[in-house]
């Protein structure tokens, strides 16, 4: 039995040949469907050259285990956790890579209601499936339908915002040559026909699996240049730029300057505590402050999760939360089956600045002064467990408070940093912020990063 290592924490992602191919993604449909014996499950997969492929294989997988097959073609991954919830399917997979390099690619599989499957909660069992390969003979063979919930949700991503709040805007949206152009496309065609005052202005909008642009993937500042330029050349009030398979979006003010995950999940919250007074947001432990200073002046209930999607969904389903924020620029709904979406977003984003009549630049200022941080900061480490455990010995005798609950976040009456291993690579990440004090959060970033990497 050979052990296949495409198989990660929260989802399948590996190299193409080497570590994952048309009969590895036959055996993961065959595999879903003897796992969890569903009678339906919906496909779909990103603008990838070998999606279609990958894709076609998982049906006929699940087909031969018994399962109908509904395709929707080309989609985002948040496209399948909608279309599971909604057509009330007992699960689904899309083949995406996201922003991994071109010759990856890579299944996500929900369950019913868009639960995740991940390593705790079913992977490893359907991982057992595909390396043993021991499928019996086909009993009872699986339909294969097209067909399409574009419309159903458009309809579902409307249902966010209040379109009498709208005035003129004008937004720079980049899909990076992704999957997100016909989503951007059916949203601007919703805009038009309800004589919403939005001008769209499309960068790489054409889906192309050769991305020649480069893969999408504006958390890295190499993949921002065109967002930017787009946004100080139209004279626009906001850029919205997307990875790959478009469940995360990130966002840039209307002077072309990127703004950190962290801040939007701070405006997030607070748009979601105005609709909902007394609500529950969810966090995660890396960078807090900001949130939780707008969560309590909002009224609403902040609650810490490890980061991940499967913890902070799980936590959301848990404790009933409106929305939950990751800094790195995941963000989830509990009316989108608690799931994350990149659209979601900057339609709120873009309600707030119609609705404060207020500039993006000038809505994320102060909370940029008051909690300032560097973003996150990666280091390729030979030993992480004995680098952490040197800053820890380091900063604990002085610390007010030590947290475990993702990494270790240790707090100081003026600055804070949280450091956690990758669950994929022998990387630590650190993240540090301050109260209002640019010089001590340099400072300190400098001193933590000498220590990490003695």
């Amino acid at each position: 039995m050979t052990k296949l290592t495409c198989f990660k924490a929260y989802d399948i992602r590996g190299q193409l040949g080497s570590e994952l191919n048309v009969d590895i993604a036959y055996r993961i449909g065959r595999a879903m469907g003897e796992y969890l014996s569903p009678k339906s499950v919906v496909v779909g997969g990103d603008v990838r050259l070998t999606s279609d492929e990958l894709k076609n294989a998982a049906a006929q997988g699940l087909m031969d285990a018994g399962v109908d097959v509904i395709d929707l073609g080309l989609t985002g991954t948040e496209e399948i956790y909608f279309a599971t919830k909604y057509l009330g399917l007992d699960g689904g997979i899309e083949v995406t890579a996201s922003h991994n390099p071109m010759d990856y690619n890579g299944l996500k599989l929900v369950r019913k209601d868009s639960r995740p499957i991940s390593g705790d909660t079913g992977l490893g069992d359907i991982q057992a499936l595909v390396e043993a390969n021991a499928f019996g003979p086909i009993k009872k063979q699986g339909t294969l339908t097209k067909r399409s919930t574009l419309d159903n949700y458009i309809d579902h991503l409307m249902t966010y915002i209040d379109t009498r709040n709208f005035k003129p805007l004008k937004l720079v949206i980049n899909s990076g040559n992704g999957t997100a152009g016909h989503v951007v496309d059916a949203l601007e065609s919703r805009f038009s026909a309800m004589t919403i005052p939005i001008k769209i202005i499309k960068v790489h909008n054409e889906p192309d699996g050769t991305f020649p642009h480069g893969i999408p993937n504006p958390i890295l500042e190499t993949s921002r240049a065109d967002t930017i330029k787009a946004v100080i050349e139209h004279n626009a009030d906001m850029g919205i730029a997307f990875d790959g398979d478009f469940d995360r979006c990130f966002l840039f003010d209307e002077k072309g300057q990127f703004i950190e995950g962290y801040y939007i999940v701070g405006l997030l919250a607070e748009a979601f505590l105005i609709k909902n007074p007394g609500a529950k947001i969810i966090y995660d432990p890396r960078l807090t402050w900001n949130t939780l200073d707008l969560v309590n002046a909002a009224g609403g209930t902040a609650i810490m999760s490890k980061s991940g999607h499967s913890f902070i969904k799980d936590r959301m389903r848990c404790e009933d939360a409106v929305y939950g924020g990751e800094m790195s620029a995941h963000h989830y709904f509990r009316d989108f089956a608690y799931c994350d979406s990149g659209m979601i977003p900057w339609l709120l984003v873009a309600e707030m600045i119609c609705k404060k009549d207020m500039p993006l630049s000038e809505m994320v200022k102060e909370r940029i002064a008051a909690y300032p941080s560097p973003g996150e900061i990666n280091s390729e480490l030979v030993n992480p467990d004995e680098a952490i455990e040197r800053v820890l010995n380091h900063y604990s005798p002085d610390a007010l408070e030590i947290d475990y609950t993702d990494g270790i976040s240790v707090t100081f009456k003026d600055w804070r940093f949280n450091l956690r291993r990758s669950n994929t690579e022998p990387v630590v990440r650190l993240n540090v912020e301050s109260r209002a004090d640019i010089a001590l959060m340099q400072e300190k970033t400098d001193e933590l990063l000498a220590l990490l990497r003695q």
